[in-house]
């Protein structure tokens, strides 16, 4: 008997626990089926997006140049003699009709002294000659001389005028001669070394010096012709900024100053392409106070207001750097980000001019790029931003303002994306909290 409920005590014990095992797996797949059933989908990614439309862009163009007067003068002596005096500091600034020069005056004073007597002389026989011919003309009329000797008298009378006319020409160029004498500043300008010493000879025609303007100063440089095509276009259509042009010395800037800039304006654009070059002279003027800038001088130009005409612009934040080059992230027709290569053109400011690789009315994601990914769900945001105004260093990516906001630069874009990541994390932790929560319960 014993035996045999020994064995039926153990059948019972193997059952029961052989029971709440086949229980105790059961909840465990209930448990993962509660868990499994639990998680959710990622939410949408917020970012705003920029709808792709032909639009015009200014930009900032640079080009090299170099600083000019056109309106330099060389000071020539111009008649013959000894240079007594200079009456300026040399590499100072001089006005117009200042003294520069005298050379030996005597010489030329005593020729117009001479050319003075003459004229005189002249006058005096042409007073004699004049009285004779009014005697003659009543003896005429009297008949008591010929008509040879009344014409023979009036002759006289003109030949004696035109003596006086000659002596008079003769002291005019006398005193012109004489003038030259004093060497005065035809121009206003900065003057040079002299080129002739005090006591050396002077024959004209010699250079005595330079005097060089520089205020205002010329600019010349060199357009591509693109370039000269949209200036073009502008001042034909009347808009007065594109002549707007910044003059920048980068020789100038320190670590605590920036280079000395001038502002100034294109006074010519040239006519004509050089075949050799491909490029269009153009002419800028600038007021120079202080004569900080010197003709020679290699300088940068900006034309500040440059457009180009019906293009596809997406801020520069949203092209990031795939494998294949660069790209964009366009959302498709089912809300998802897909990413879609470019090629880039010209950058003005925080804009990225597209040349290819997108359609009218494509959707680009123009913020929190680096939480996007391919394939990602997106929550489309009216797009806050707008083409921004050209910088000075058109051609790179400038950041703005470290508190920037969406759409305002690379340095808020960069925020953006911080900000999606951390809210999307957070986002996915509480999901994961509220299925663990469930399951416990």
């Amino acid at each position: 008997m014993r035996p045999n409920l020994f064995t039926r005590t153990l059948s019972l014990g193997g059952a029961l626990l052989l029971g709440l095992s086949l229980a105790a797996c059961g909840g465990s797949d209930d448990q993962q089926s509660a868990q499994g059933g639990g998680q959710q989908e990622p939410p949408p990614t917020k970012a705003e997006v920029i709808r792709i439309e032909s639009r015009d862009i200014s930009l900032a163009k640079e080009y090299p140049a170099q600083v000019r007067s056109d309106r330099e003068v060389e000071v020539m002596g111009r008649v013959e003699g000894i240079l007594e005096a200079r009456h300026y500091r040399e590499g100072s600034m001089v006005e117009k009709g200042d003294p520069l020069f005298t050379i030996e005056p005597a010489p030329y004073q005593a020729t117009v002294e001479q050319r003075e007597a003459d004229v005189e002389s002249a006058e005096a026989e042409q007073y004699r000659a004049q009285r004779d011919a009014e005697r003659y003309k009543r003896l005429y009329n009297q008949n008591s001389v010929s008509q040879q000797q009344r014409d023979q008298a009036l002759a006289d009378l003109r030949t004696a005028q035109a003596n006086v006319s000659q002596a008079q020409a003769a002291l005019d160029s006398a005193e012109i001669d004489l003038g030259y004498t004093e060497v005065n500043a035809p121009v206003s300008g900065m003057i040079s070394l002299s080129e002739t010493n005090v006591g050396n000879l002077v024959q004209p025609p010699q250079e005595l010096a330079t005097i060089t303007p520089l205020d205002p100063i010329e600019v010349r440089f060199s357009l591509p012709s693109g370039d000269a095509y949209a200036l073009r276009q502008q001042r034909q259509q009347g808009n007065d900024e594109a002549n707007a042009a910044v003059l920048t010395a980068p020789d100038t800037a320190s670590a605590a100053r920036d280079p000395l800039k001038l502002a100034g304006e294109i006074d010519f654009l040239g006519s004509r392409v050089d075949e050799s070059t491909s490029t269009v002279q153009v002419e800028a003027v600038f007021d120079n106070p202080g004569g900080l800038f010197l003709p020679g001088q290699f300088v940068r130009v900006s034309l500040p207001k440059v457009k180009r005409f019906d293009v596809y612009a997406v801020p520069a934040i949203a092209v990031t750097e795939g494998l294949k080059g660069p790209q964009v992230f366009v959302v498709n027709g089912e809300g998802k980000a897909e990413a879609r290569f470019v090629s880039l053109g010209e950058v003005a400011g925080d804009w990225q001019i597209i040349i290819d690789g997108l359609s009218p009315g494509d959707r680009v994601v123009a913020s929190g790029i680096g939480s996007v990914s391919a394939g990602d769900k997106i929550d489309p945001q009216p797009f806050s931003g707008a083409p921004a105004e050209p910088q000075d260093n058109a051609g790179s990516n400038p950041s703005q303002a470290p508190d920037a906001e969406g759409g305002e630069g690379v340095q808020g874009g960069r925020d953006d994306a911080k900000e999606d990541r951390d809210a999307q994390q957070a986002e996915q932790g509480q999901g994961d909290s509220d299925a663990q929560n469930g399951a416990n319960g």
